[in-house]
């Protein structure tokens, strides 16, 4: 570049007004000293052009500085961190104290807030060095930041120079518009706060270094973070976009937290949260990311938390998670967004059923009838209705719901699914597999919980045109059998590999091959096999004639029944109550006496 090109350089500042185009000619006209009438004039401006080249010496050691410095950008440490957060804190601290002064006149304290919003943006970088979050800690900042989400003024300027935005009575150039310029404010400081917690609490982020975000999640915790985002979340209007994803971005922060701490769940939905999410999926607004994410999250608080199960039922979510899926009870889901929106809702009703008072909600409120009329419909939602009766009915604690499902006709719907799986199901990642558990699983529930009139109309099923469905459940039973044999056939193979490297097949190696075993499809079988006991056990000769003549056909054994079904005596339960599991195995036993 030779001197002359230096000497034109401009950089590039964007796009500019004219009248900004004009001064910063007439400027530079009058830098270069008339550089473009030196060439008329060479011997009249001789002196002049001695001064030039020293300035043009000293725009060449500017412009070689400032490539230098940008090469060289100062580099993210301790040290410039630090002083990150310390001119946080005395932006913040300023603002309050312009704030407190004078609480009636906006345009006093809308400069701090604009200042304080530029170092929140700045903030940002932290987010790339998470072994540096002790800090935000040390020096305060995550206790300010979460005072600034119960901010008195939600509104912070924005960079746009509308006429009669907050910013221009700032500039001078409106008149002063009192609260007014708190009104027409364009961004929310509240969700400036959320985006950068959002941003520090990433996921991938936080596994990045784990001591770092211990100690951060521990001060956004013991400052109650749930509770004040809750509180923000209010009075957000999610018809602005950015308070739109403001909201999102708030549920990205808890989603994250959970993931990271899974024991938050219970305090989170305890300071507001699943009251707010119940409200806000049962608004009567068009579907959108937020309502998805909300049961996204709602699915998680439920997952392994009977405190947050009682919760949801106390706050009549049994009734909201109903309600909001009758809408798929004829129609399928709009989009795919909607059809996980729908899969989460069907999640959290299974999750919330799996305590015994919420059944009895499910039950009032008529969730019974809603999920077998979903199966009659032959909708996308059929295979998740199907999951849900499989959660109300099984146990002891479902008895009332088997019996009210033989009341409302349940068995004309679920015998038909039974004798034949769908050729096609169209809810993503449903198999042939999970849909046979689910009948079976169903099946056995009913015959365990029905007593009196009810158990006989179910068992009469079975002899209904020349005993059709024993011969269905007899062919379930040799699928499974041959499937279980060739995982074992397998697994045995890895044990022997095992003991030949002289490796140790402990009681968790055990605990892994039973499980691959019950993938494998060992608990459908012990679901079949149990139904075999229980039907043959029943007063009706002809079930048990039919059971007997079939596995003799195929050359198959009562020996290997009662085999499948003491081991699934042994493993019954998960230890909750011992006394239902020792009742429930001696139950069992004398099914197998009388087989």
């Amino acid at each position: 570049m030779d001197v002359g090109e230096l000497l034109s350089y401009q950089p590039n500042r964007g796009t500019k007004r004219p009248r900004e185009d004009e001064e910063d000619d007439l400027k530079v006209r009058h830098k270069q000293g008339g550089a473009r009438e030196r060439g008329r004039h060479r011997e009249e401006e001789a002196p002049v052009m001695e001064e030039t080249e020293d300035e043009r010496k000293k725009v060449l050691h500017i412009i070689e500085k400032g490539e230098e410095e940008e090469e060289e950008e100062e580099p993210l440490d301790e040290s410039s961190v630090k002083k990150m957060i310390l001119t946080f804190e005395k932006r913040s601290y300023k603002n309050q104290e312009l704030r407190i002064k004078f609480p009636d006149n906006p345009e006093k304290f809308m400069e701090s807030e604009l200042d304080l919003n530029d170092i929140i943006q700045e903030m940002h970088v932290i987010a790339t060095m998470p072994d540096l979050y002790h800090l935000l800690v040390e020096l305060n900042a995550v206790h300010s930041l979460l005072g600034l989400l119960g901010h008195d003024n939600t509104d912070i300027l924005s960079g746009v120079d509308e006429p009669g935005s907050a910013r221009s009575v700032l500039a001078g150039e409106e008149p002063s518009l009192g609260k007014a310029a708190e009104e027409k404010a364009d961004h929310v400081l509240g969700a400036a706060v959320v985006d950068l917690l959002q941003e520090l609490t990433d996921i991938d982020t936080l596994h990045e270094s784990e001591e770092g975000a211990e100690v951060l999640i521990d001060a956004l915790v013991d400052g109650q973070v749930v509770a004040l985002l809750v509180q923000n979340l209010e009075r957000l209007d999610e018809s602005v976009k950015e308070e739109a994803d403001g909201v999102h971005n708030t549920l990205a922060i808890i989603e994250n937290m959970a993931e990271f701490r899974p024991e938050m769940c219970s305090d989170a939905a305890q300071q507001g949260l699943m009251q707010w999410l119940l409200k806000r999926l049962k608004a009567k607004m068009p579907f959108d990311a937020n309502k998805l994410y909300c049961s996204e999250v709602l699915a998680i608080l439920l997952q392994n938390k009977d405190d947050n199960r009682e919760l949801l039922g106390e706050l009549d979510g049994i009734d909201v998670l109903l309600q909001q899926l009758s809408v798929f009870k004829r129609h399928n889901p709009g989009a795919a967004e909607e059809q996980e929106m729908m899969e989460n809702l069907f999640d959290s009703l299974c999750s919330s059923l799996m305590l015994s008072s919420n059944r009895d909600r499910f039950l009032k409120g008529e969730g019974l009838q809603l999920m077998n009329l979903m199966l009659r419909e032959k909708k996308i939602s059929r295979s998740s209705a199907l999951k849900v009766l499989d959660h109300a009915m099984i146990g002891p604690e479902g008895a009332d719901n088997c019996h009210k499902f033989v009341d409302i006709l349940g068995l004309r719907t679920i015998f038909p699914l039974f004798m034949k799986s769908p050729k096609k199901i169209k809810k993503v990642g449903t198999s042939e597999k999970e849909h046979e558990e689910h009948i079976c699983s169903i099946l056995a529930s009913l015959l365990r919980n029905l007593r009196g009139q009810q158990r006989t109309r179910l068992l009469n099923k079975f002899t209904e045109n020349d005993s059709e469905k024993v011969d269905r459940l007899m062919e379930l039973y040799f699928k499974y059998l041959d499937a279980m044999q060739a995982a074992d056939k397998k697994i045995e193979g890895e044990k022997h590999d095992m003991v030949r490297r002289g490796e140790i097949i402990d009681d968790d190696m055990e605990d892994e091959f039973y499980l691959r075993r019950l993938d494998a499809g060992l608990f459908v079988l012990q679901l079949i096999c149990y139904i075999m006991a229980e039907i043959c056990n029943a007063s009706i000769p002809q079930i048990r004639q039919r059971v007997h003549q079939i596995l003799n056909m195929r050359g198959s054994s009562i020996k290997i029944v009662r085999h499948i079904i003491k081991e699934y005596a042994e493993n019954i339960g998960d230890g909750k109550n011992p006394e239902f599991r020792e009742s429930e195995q001696k139950r069992i036993v004398e099914l197998l006496e009388n087989f």
